[in-house]
């Protein structure tokens, strides 16, 4: 059975908003600007590398479609190789090969993956996806970035929630310069 994996980049106050910089942000590409180290970027590899897929909302989806298929190396050619989920009403015809549309239930469609999968379907991004998941009780495991910068303004990684959601910490290490790796399940 697979398990929905979130995993993000996030400011201590929270914005997840494109670390990246492809997109219109005040302060797009933030997270280049602090050095995650070598044991940083060996957690991203090795966590690319235990996915079985990506599940993914449909903005997000577009920029790593976009993106993804004309680079090279293993990192690229595992994103490129693996089955890829989009949650959209709008997208028809995915241009990114190995992609599903997922049109219908949220709650629905995720519990079809996990009993179709084997291994950790990964969200990246995907604000308004990941905020539905949390609300919807469908993450299994939440794997934070926590980059030592204080934005102030962007998009946020959590929404309200109609109930308070108890995670147990099960990881934590500092990488880099300051980042922090915090890894939590659901709670009891």
């Amino acid at each position: 059975m697979g398990r929905i994996v979130v995993s993000e980049f996030v400011s201590l106050d929270g914005v997840m908003e494109d670390p990246g910089g492809s997109e219109d942000f005040k302060y797009g590409g933030w997270t280049f600007e602090i050095d995650r180290g070598e044991d940083g970027n060996q957690f991203k590899l090795d966590e690319t590398a235990a996915s079985d897929s990506l599940l993914l909302g449909r903005v997000t989806y577009d920029g790593f479609a976009a993106a993804w298929p004309e680079r090279e190396g293993d990192f690229a050619d595992k994103f490129n190789s693996m089955p890829k989920y989009v949650v959209s009403s709008t997208l028809k015809d995915p241009s990114w090969n190995n992609t599903t549309v997922l049109s219908g239930d949220l709650r629905e469609d995720v519990e079809r993956i996990r009993a179709e999968r084997d291994g950790d379907i990964v969200v990246h991004g995907s604000a308004q996806l990941v905020q539905s998941l949390i609300e919807n009780d469908l993450v299994d495991e939440l794997r934070l970035m926590v980059f030592p910068v204080v934005l102030g303004t962007g998009k946020r990684l959590f929404g309200e929630t109609t109930d308070k959601k108890r995670l147990r910490l099960t990881n934590s290490k500092s990488v880099g310069d300051g980042v922090t790796i915090l890894i939590y399940e659901r709670g009891a």
